[in-house]
């Protein structure tokens, strides 16, 4: 069993909220929840102590340290008093905290009240798309009026808290919402439109509910599983952010809670593998498919991971279920295609990669991976017009301009191969492969000097690969350069010292510095490991050594 970590999250809410009416109490009037100041306090305590809206804003506390939670909680609660009073106005029950009459069967009918309140009269309103992770917060929420499912829904039910109402989180595939259950009367709440209403069997069929009840989707939570379900989304908050390892351990802390929520553990594979921890990685992704077959993404990621592992037959077969589950998953034809050219099945590649492009035309990458899966067969003709396409697209795509480079080189078309170099050189300086293949196309034109220029730079990025070190040797020596030319060949042989073309340089360059007897032990050296040497060059040096 893996050992579990917990979200440590310190912060510095303090004391229960002062109301702003002293004399009125609200339903969670002395829960222990209201004075913690970790997640993991929170954890520990019994759930009916739990303060909903307090874990809520110590996790938004941590995420920015501008955040003063209790000043968000005042403001909670003066929003219950108001929704109270107007409950009050129309005769309708209320609890008004502990000691007082308890909720009876029409207060549901609080639920009209407090959908009014938040979205017409307030302006609360959902979010298209969570694309931005300060809207998954409390105080952002509050500050902006503005939310997506999970953090309209946590506002939701921290009001319901604070007036007594039996209101609980519900999760589905993608999606969370609201549901009032006091055991007589149950219906769902809907918090992305504007509190309507919905059937259970509208969510199962559009979120696509796994059969069976072995997981958590469609039940009543509690408030430390709705948490877990926050805590899942704050660490998908932290991916955003690039901070991995907060990201680890709300995701582990989610995944202990609820560990039959399929998307917990997906997005705790995706961290894995984002860390190189591909065993775990491919642990958890399995696992949340137990929870959810009928996942696209998960078995995606899945065949990801497979692809990083080289069990390339066990990669295809996942990119195969996510498209017969999504048609339309662009990036598992993509990554086929990727699964495809590794086994040297370059044709199917093609075939992905055209599928891709039908569905998304404006994709560069998808012609620059067609570039290259035409490059790997030999089709440089037929690779040129893909990466163009690629960079009529995105103009500094480096890749589609190396995938260029390459083709011009193979068809002899040098110039053009050295102009696409130095576009991807002045965008990744740095790009070892790019420096020395444009000191190649240099030193094959005989521009020496200019070909010494990039292997000086590639040897100052890689100083222990030998084969720079051999042909910055190869340009010394052709610029009778000879002095500097066996300083290289040295470098290389002392790195590789089965470098044969290395110790055939060293020979021709001791020779010509008149040092006869290394000119001879080298070329002895290179003839001894395959290098073809001639009779009149072993005779030449022979005569030197007399």
């Amino acid at each position: 069993m893996k050992k579990i970590f917990p979200v440590i999250i310190c912060v510095l809410i303090g004391s229960p909220t002062v109301m702003a009416r002293r004399n009125e109490s609200l339903a969670n009037e002395n829960k222990g929840g209201l004075y913690v100041r970790s997640i993991e306090q929170v954890l520990r305590l019994r759930e009916d102590e739990v303060d909903l809206a307090t874990a809520a804003l110590i996790v938004s506390e941590r995420w920015s340290d501008l955040v003063y939670g209790r000043r968000y909680l005042s403001r909670l609660d003066d929003m219950a008093l108001e929704i109270r009073e107007r409950l009050r106005r129309k005769k309708l029950p209320s609890n008004t905290g502990s000691g007082h009459t308890r909720l009876r069967r029409a207060d549901f009918r609080a639920i009209p009240v407090i959908s009014e309140y938040l979205f017409v009269e307030l302006g609360f309103k959902a979010l298209s798309e969570a694309n931005d992770p300060n809207d998954l917060f409390m105080h952002t929420v509050l500050d902006k009026k503005r939310g997506y499912c999970l953090s309209l829904s946590i506002l939701y039910l921290s009001l319901a808290e604070r007036l007594g109402l039996p209101l609980y989180g519900v999760v589905v595939p993608g999606h969370f919402f609201v549901r009032y259950d006091d055991k007589r009367v149950r219906f769902n709440i809907e918090t992305t439109s504007k509190g309507g209403s919905a059937t259970d069997e509208y969510y199962v069929s559009k979120f696509k509910v796994p059969e069976g009840e072995d997981h958590i989707y469609m039940k009543n939570l509690n408030k430390i599983q709705t948490l877990g379900c926050f805590l899942n989304n704050l660490g998908n908050s932290y991916v955003d952010i690039g901070d991995t390892e907060s990201a680890l351990l709300a995701l582990l802390r989610a995944v202990e809670i609820n560990p039959t929520l399929s998307e917990s553990r997906a997005n705790l594979g995706n961290v894995y593998l984002k860390k190189g921890q591909v065993a775990d990685a491919i642990y958890e992704y399995r696992a949340a498919l137990e929870i959810n077959p009928d996942e696209p993404k998960t078995h995606n990621n899945l065949g990801n991971a497979y692809t990083q592992q080289n069990w390339l037959k066990y990669a295809i077969s996942e990119y195969a279920q996510s498209l017969e589950l999504d048609p339309n998953f662009t990036d598992a034809y993509k990554n086929l295609a990727i699964a495809y050219c590794k086994q040297g099945r370059f044709a199917q590649a093609i075939v992905q990669l055209k599928q891709a492009i039908i569905l998304e035309p404006k994709d560069a990458g998808c012609y620059n991976q067609l570039g290259n899966a035409y490059s790997e067969m030999g089709k440089y003709k037929e690779a040129i017009p893909q990466y163009k396409k690629a960079l009529r697209i995105e103009r500094d795509l480096v890749e589609a301009n190396y995938g260029l480079a390459l083709c011009y080189s193979e068809l002899g078309l040098v110039d053009d191969e050295i102009r696409e170099y130095t576009k991807v050189l002045a965008v990744k300086p740095n790009m070892l492969a790019a420096l020395i293949n444009l000191g190649n196309a240099y030193f094959g034109q005989e521009k020496y000097d200019a070909a010494i220029e990039q292997y000086k730079k590639a040897v100052r990025i890689e100083p222990n690969e030998a084969m720079i070190h051999y042909n910055l040797g190869a340009a010394y020596s052709n610029n009778k350069n000879y002095n500097q030319a066996v300083g290289e060949y040295l470098k290389a042989v002392e790195i590789e010292p089965e470098i044969g073309d290395a110790h055939y340089g060293l020979a021709i360059g001791f020779y010509q510095l008149k040092k006869y007897d290394l000119a001879w032990i080298h070329i002895k050296i290179a003839e001894k490991l395959g290098v073809e040497v001639s009779k009149d060059q072993l005779d030449a040096i022979k005569r030197k050594l007399r």
